[in-house]
């Protein structure tokens, strides 16, 4: 009898959006990677493996075999650690769930959808354009519109949270982590009715 690890095959992709390295931590762009790690941490999955151009970890979620992934690219290239991971383990559009930032929902909130546009969101605009679709799940995470209209949005979404925000933000990525696990179970309108506001 051969003793080997053989591939296991992968339900569902989760990605998590952000940019790599400390200076980027706690950043708004950052809350898709951050919500993936509070997902990570309650299913006892551990992100420490390097490969598509991101860091990985597999595990078991809601009877479903996930890999999670936080592409190591810059934001605007994400698309080319997902695309990887979907031609490997030959997965479609729609076992791919992206957990994201949106500056269109007020600090806090949570968005599921089933498919939709990039809205402006270059880690989805990389997705869509290196896949060819975006018909893909995805759950956005609100970081507050600009301050005022002049307000660099590159500055915006590499900002850190004020104290105030900070409370809402957790609350955030806990209802978004719970989210992906309903899609992840494959109730995806529950997910929408619960969590979307």
């Amino acid at each position: 009898m051969l003793f080997g690890r053989s591939k296991s095959a992968i339900d569902y992709l989760v990605v998590g959006l952000g940019n790599p390295g400390m200076a980027y931590e706690g950043t708004r762009h950052n809350a898709g990677c951050t919500a993936l790690a509070v997902l990570a941490k309650d299913t006892g999955i551990t992100l420490d493996k390097k490969q598509f151009k991101a860091l990985t970890g597999t595990g078991t979620v809601e009877g479903k075999r996930v890999l999670l992934l936080y592409p190591q690219t810059f934001m605007n290239n994400s698309g080319e650690a997902v695309q990887a991971a979907m031609a490997f383990y030959k997965l479609t559009p729609e076992q791919v769930l992206v957990l994201s930032d949106d500056i269109s929902l007020d600090v806090g909130g949570v968005r599921v959808r089933k498919k939709g546009s990039d809205g402006g969101q270059k880690g989805l605009r990389s997705i869509i354009c290196h896949i060819g679709t975006d018909q893909f799940p995805r759950i956005r995470i609100g970081v507050g519109a600009k301050p005022h209209p002049a307000y660099d949005l590159a500055d915006w979404v590499l900002s850190k949270y004020k104290k105030e925000e900070q409370p809402l933000m957790e609350e955030a990525f806990e209802k978004a982590a719970a989210a992906a696990r309903l899609v992840i179970a494959g109730r995806i309108d529950e997910a929408m009715n619960k969590y979307s506001h």
